[in-house]
């Protein structure tokens, strides 16, 4: 009469134990080759932050009411890559203008590509078509008109992307705070460069 095999209680407690550290094994090495490959990719790469200003503003067709205004606002972005390797599609822009707290303008960009160490200003023409104001907005505006130059804010929404060789990444959205921007009613007055804070 054969006897049946007995398991021995001891390897019944290692397989389970060997399967958990071969798991945690395989998950550490992945760990460390992809940190390994991030590092590697940053050192190579050496992202810069993208810088943003606003160069030029005017402001033209300018026409206030009690309770509504019409303006032309024209601004030149300038936009600077300064990274070596690291490009970057701008697949869709939007532009606004406030004054306080209130927008008064809207309008959109052509998409466009940026190369690497490259500087672009960007053209931008917003239209405040009837733009309902509230009564301090209004007050406000007609002080600062009388002073000859007025305080905006310029906003900027892009979806972008970034270019490495061949490889491209997800879209990311970008987004610009431009302030305080000051715009003269007189095209000889000379305008200030502002900084825009970047936010991606």
């Amino acid at each position: 009469m054969s006897s049946r095999p007995q398991t021995n209680p001891q390897q019944q407690q290692q397989r389970p134990f060997n399967l958990v550290r071969c798991t945690a094994i395989v998950l550490l090495t992945t760990i460390v080759l992809v940190g390994l490959a991030v590092l590697i990719a940053w050192l190579v790469i050496r992202p810069k932050h993208l810088l943003f200003s606003i160069e030029n503003g005017s402001v033209s067709n300018f026409n206030q009411s009690d309770t509504h205004m019409n303006s032309t606002f024209y601004f030149t972005i300038r936009a600077h890559n300064p990274n070596r390797r690291l490009s970057i599609y701008y697949d869709s822009i939007k532009t606004s203008v406030a004054y306080e707290d209130q927008p008064i303008a809207y309008s959109t960009i052509q998409p466009f590509f940026q190369p690497h160490r490259n500087v672009t200003r960007i053209q931008t023409k917003i239209v405040a078509s009837n733009v309902p104001l509230t009564p301090g907005s209004a007050r406000d505006i007609r002080l600062e008109k009388g002073t000859g130059e007025i305080e905006l804010y310029v906003y900027v929404w892009a979806r972008i992307r970034f270019k490495v060789g061949v490889l491209k990444s997800n879209e990311r959205r970008l987004k610009l705070a431009c302030s305080p921007v000051m715009v003269h009613f007189s095209p000889t007055q000379h305008f200030e460069r502002t900084i825009c804070e970047a936010g991606i």
